[in-house]
């Protein structure tokens, strides 16, 4: 029976194929490329300075041999070519996951993620007063989501194909959730910095903006909720909803209400950095110390530890040690440890076992 492993290829060959042949059409006719010159209000978009017709066949021929690779690997037989061969296959799928998660995208993507919450609740109040929806979310828009959601079926679809997946907690695991909560915590200090000093007007000209200390308060305070949030990768209310949560107070956390918000963050994060480093003119702001900009030399950073905190609390709380973790890895590590033990210990038989665990089998 095909399960979602065997079918994660398959997924993702009938998305790149169809993809690919919208792409084809694009490059035949001409229109409906969504990047370079075609998109001209995102001007930091990685793909910017790609002519149109050079851009759309490159494009089209990405995604058709994605979807040859990804048909390639599906299946319960898929092929086993020798292992040179094999390697550089993973290495083309891999290169292509790359591309069209961080490349395709665009620092755009993540500013959707951080205004979004602050435009539906600011939306009955009538704030911004002056906002264009059609630049938001436009057409653009829409293919860079679409890319991702390619990427990531693309990487679910080569890692069934490596196979040999590992399994158990990560030593790691802890400090680097730390480091990425660390980054959004720093920008969420600059930006509340920046809305008290507009407020206080302390600052002035292109600053003077009067939606301007809503927005970067917004910014500040949603980044610090991130922050958070990541924290709580490695600690115990991660995995159990805490006490003032009326209808969830002890219930498990689904792995995934962790792990898909984190990998879709840290996705953004990496759209957005591909962005910001390929333009000079905000290189040098970064280089000269401007405060506003400084914080982003840190994204790269930000995206590549939020990715590795989501796979380690994968790692912990997919285990069989990590079904009945509560805390961290360190802690988790010891307590099997301690269970092995008592397991192996001549003096504990089987039967006493099995009856001091019932009492605690909701753990």
């Amino acid at each position: 029976m095909t399960n979602s492993r065997s079918s994660a290829g398959y997924l993702a060959a009938a998305w790149a194929l169809s993809y690919g042949v919208v792409a084809t059409v694009w490059a035949l006719t001409g229109d409906g490329y969504p990047f370079g010159a075609n998109n001209p209000d995102d001007d930091l978009h990685p793909l910017r300075a790609v002519p149109v017709d050079l851009g759309a066949t490159v494009y089209a021929v990405l995604l058709l041999g994605v979807g040859v690779l990804a048909l390639a690997t599906s299946g319960r037989q898929p092929i086993r070519p020798p292992r040179p061969l094999r390697a550089v296959l993973l290495g083309v799928g891999w290169a292509a996951v790359a591309a069209l998660v961080v490349l395709v995208p665009s620092a755009h993507i993540l500013a959707v993620v951080g205004y979004t919450p602050m435009l539906l609740i600011g939306a009955p109040l009538g704030w911004p007063s002056d906002i264009d929806y059609g630049v938001i979310f436009n057409w653009t828009t829409a293919n860079e989501v679409w890319a991702i959601v390619g990427g990531l079926l693309l990487a679910r679809a080569l890692l069934t194909w490596q196979g040999s997946a590992r399994s158990g907690p990560v030593r790691w695991g802890t400090w680097v959730t730390y480091v990425a909560a660390a980054v959004p915590a720093l920008y969420a200090v600059t930006r509340l910095g920046l809305a008290v000093a507009v407020a206080s007007g302390m600052v002035e000209g292109e600053f003077d903006d009067p939606d301007l200390a809503l927005a970067a308060t917004g910014l500040g305070g949603f980044a610090l909720v991130g922050a958070w949030l990541t924290v709580g990768l490695v600690r115990p209310w991660g995995e159990r909803f805490p006490r003032w949560m009326i209808g969830l107070a002890g219930r498990r956390v689904p792995v995934k209400l962790a792990t898909v918000p984190a990998t879709a963050v840290s996705i953004a994060v990496a759209g957005a950095s591909a962005s910001f480093f390929s333009d000079p003119g905000l290189l040098g702001d970064m280089v000269s110390g401007e405060v506003a900009v400084w914080p982003m030399a840190f994204w790269p950073l930000w995206s590549v530890t939020l990715l590795l905190a989501a796979y380690a609390y994968h790692r912990r709380r997919t285990s069989l040690t990590g079904q009945a973790a509560t805390g961290s890895g360190d802690g988790i590590e010891a307590r099997t440890a301690s269970s092995t033990s008592v397991a192996d210990s001549p003096k504990v038989d089987s039967a006493s076992v099995v009856s001091s665990t019932k009492g605690r089998s909701h753990w």
